[in-house]
């Protein structure tokens, strides 16, 4: 049974984490103090729950929080080793514990325990960030709040910081919170409804400070030609860009990207002082551990053309990557973690919006929603004063923590697919479902593209949300919807690795019925339709210098004959040699092109429930509902093939067992002697 402190404190930091206003994705963290029996000595101890890391209040629940004995907590005052070692004191916490399983406790635990209220929120709000980062935000503090709130010098997160706030409560008996310096807020209270209303109540109030005294364009006035460009350009534009903008992201390491065009992007960009306020950084912790210290922001107008875009993209990218090097040699010690990646998270594109990448696609876009918070955490700064950050050696100190590499190293290990973003064909059903579910289950972002958007959409949502999946609709023979799909995977996913061509159709007939439409038809849709997939990706894959892998889900009857199915075999000997050719082609810019042999795929197949499986037992001899059997027994290993075969085969190809390996066609098949490849 949750305790009742603890209940209320995830409640309120429910309501607190579910509105952005408040606080970031995963920022800051709330505690509760109250009483309960301790099993061993019968009785009361005070306990104080809390956020632990890398947990976020809006989803908080109480398999997330840290439970420790708060005298105990209170007692490590006694043995604090001082500043220079207070890392020392996370470790040390894991000794104040109260009982089995629980969250680790963050950094910010301190905070919590040593102040002597009984609720204590600690949250990043937008509008108190930016009193936190102006050149004269300690005036600001006294002039906003008088002596309800005090202002912290900027400290590091940490024991001393836990000490601080709670002299500072001891000493300003009329204060509900403080504003930390280049940092956040935090509030307390004696009860979780004082705490929650002391919270919003220094959010508002900086909010509303803002809004009544803050000058019209903080930003400046607009610069001209940076403008927006109306939507359907910019999504062009961005669109153009996101193969050269994610190879550029993930030069150290593959990344998946988020693509943004909001308004609070769009008008930052189309201001005069975006380019100094840009390189000045983020501030809040939070924010630059996802963001890096500063973003890459293209220096051309909003019309300037794809081709002169690109290559000043490049120039910019080898002036970050030597820039973050120099940032990283001024301030790196000895017992520094090693440099993590040179290249930006964040890219700015004038009158386009703002990529952001991370390990995958959640990381990338709350990335991206930091970003957003660091423009409205300068427009507040800006409009009552200046923006002023913590200075460059406090970044580094933060984002090159010893304890955050710590917490880094503690990630689970990525799966297979991570970072690796697919797009596979006629994948609302049957075997391009088994596909795409597949892959997703190991990791990789995947754009769902079919004939029938409804079910498209419907068997992406069965994978999860959209920083998962998303469906489109696709008709492979048409070249405009190819590329409007591919276009939907580079702005959800910010680029594309993996193409499966999977999307087809079966005309069985013999030869002296099967008419000119019917051939027609079959080779449109996947001998075509095939062809113009790969045209597409290809541009995308080689754009992005990152390698790829292209798959095409052949047949046995690429390489077997079989009776009245001249139109499908022909047309799938037709797949199986454009991977031979297109391996041959694409293998010097590292792309993968492997093809996949099914026979007999009955259950969940689209094709067979579509009539070739009636046709199908027909010139077979055997009832429909017994052609699965009929083709395992004909196998040598006697199996029926499934969809969920071939798409193990397609993970296998696209994993990291079969780095070396191009041009080659995988039976899946059971076993069919007569299609072996010779």
């Amino acid at each position: 049974m949750t305790n009742p402190a603890a209940a209320a404190l995830i409640a309120r930091s429910n309501r607190l984490g579910s509105d952005p206003k408040n606080t970031n994705y995963a920022g800051g963290n709330t505690s509760a103090k109250g009483l309960e029996t301790d099993p061993v000595t019968g009785d009361d101890v005070e306990l104080m729950w809390v956020k632990g890391s890398g947990g976020d209040l809006g989803t908080l629940t109480e398999a997330s929080l840290a439970v420790l004995r708060v005298d105990r907590l209170r007692a490590l005052t006694n043995v604090y080793p001082g500043l220079d070692r207070e890392d020392e004191m996370v470790a040390a916490f894991d000794y104040t514990l109260h009982g089995k399983g629980g969250a680790a406790p963050s950094i910010d635990t301190a905070m919590h325990g040593l102040v002597d209220a009984n609720h204590v929120d600690h949250l990043h709000p937008d509008s108190g960030i930016a009193i936190a980062t102006a050149a004269d935000g300690e005036e600001l503090t006294q002039k906003i709040f008088g002596d309800k709130v005090v202002w912290v010098p900027w400290r590091r997160p940490g024991f001393q910081l836990g000490l601080d706030i709670a002299a500072i409560k001891r000493e300003n008996p009329d204060a509900v919170g403080c504003i930390l310096g280049g940092h956040g807020i935090t509030a307390w209270g004696d009860t979780s409804e004082q705490s929650e209303a002391n919270s919003l109540w220094i959010i508002d109030t900086a909010a509303a400070y803002i809004a009544e005294n803050g000058k019209a364009e903080p930003f400046g006035p607009a610069l001209d030609g940076y403008g927006a460009l109306p939507e359907a350009e910019r999504s062009a534009k961005a669109a153009a860009l996101a193969p050269t903008i994610r190879g550029i992201a993930s030069t150290d390491k593959a990344q998946v990207g988020s693509f943004t065009d909001a308004d609070v992007v769009l008008d930052f960009l189309a201001s005069t002082e975006h380019p100094r306020l840009a390189a000045l950084g983020t501030s809040c912790p939070d924010h630059f551990l996802r963001t890096k210290v500063k973003p890459l922001v293209l220096d051309l107008p909003a019309d300037a053309s794809i081709e002169e875009s690109i290559a000043r993209l490049k120039e910019l990218h080898a002036a970050y990557r030597e820039d973050y090097q120099a940032y990283y040699d001024r301030h790196a010690s000895a017992d520094s973690p090693a440099l993590r990646g040179a290249d930006p998270a964040i890219v700015l594109i004038p009158g386009v919006g703002m990529f952001s990448y991370g390990a995958n696609k959640q990381t990338a876009r709350v990335a991206g929603e930091f970003y957003i918070n660091a423009i409205n955490v300068m427009r507040g700064a800006e409009a009552l004063s200046t923006y002023a950050p913590i200075d460059e050696a406090e970044k580094f100190r933060i984002e090159y923590w010893a304890l955050e590499e710590a917490k880094l190293a503690r990630l689970p290990k990525p799966k297979s697919h991570a970072t690796r973003i697919a797009l596979v064909t006629g994948a609302a059903s049957g075997i391009g479902k088994a596909i795409a579910t597949r892959l997703a289950a190991e990791g990789a972002c995947v754009v769902i593209a079919d004939l029938d958007l409804a079910k498209a959409q419907a068997a992406a949502a069965e994978l999860g949300g959209t920083d998962v999946s998303i469906g489109v609709q696709a008709n492979v023979t048409s070249e405009a919807e190819i590329q409007a799909g591919i276009d939907a995977a580079l702005l959800q996913f910010g680029g594309l690795d993996l193409v499966v061509n999977n999307a087809g159709l079966s005309i069985s007939k013999p030869l002296l019925e099967t008419t000119e439409a019917d051939w027609d038809l079959q080779h449109d849709v996947m001998a075509k339709g095939s062809f113009l997939v790969s045209k597409a990706a290809a541009r995308v894959l080689i754009e992005q210098d990152l390698g790829g892998d292209i798959v095409y889900i052949s047949s046995k009857n690429s390489v077997f004959a079989g009776p009245n199915n001249i139109a499908y075999s022909a047309t799938k000997a037709d797949q199986a040699h454009q991977v031979r050719l297109l391996a041959a082609e694409l293998g010097e810019y590292g792309i993968k092109v492997n093809g996949i042999n099914p026979d007999g795929v009955v259950r969940g197949s689209g094709i067979f429930s579509s009539g070739w499986g009636a046709k199908r037992a027909a010139v077979y001899g055997v009832p429909e509902e017994e052609l699965g059997a009929y083709y395992a027994q004909r196998t040598l290993l006697k199996r029926e093939v499934l969809p969920e075969n071939v798409a193990n085969a397609v993970a296998v190809l696209t994993g990291a067992d079969l780095t070396h390996t191009t041009g080659l066609h995988i039976p899946v098949d059971a076993g069919v002697a007569a299609a072996f490849l010779r």
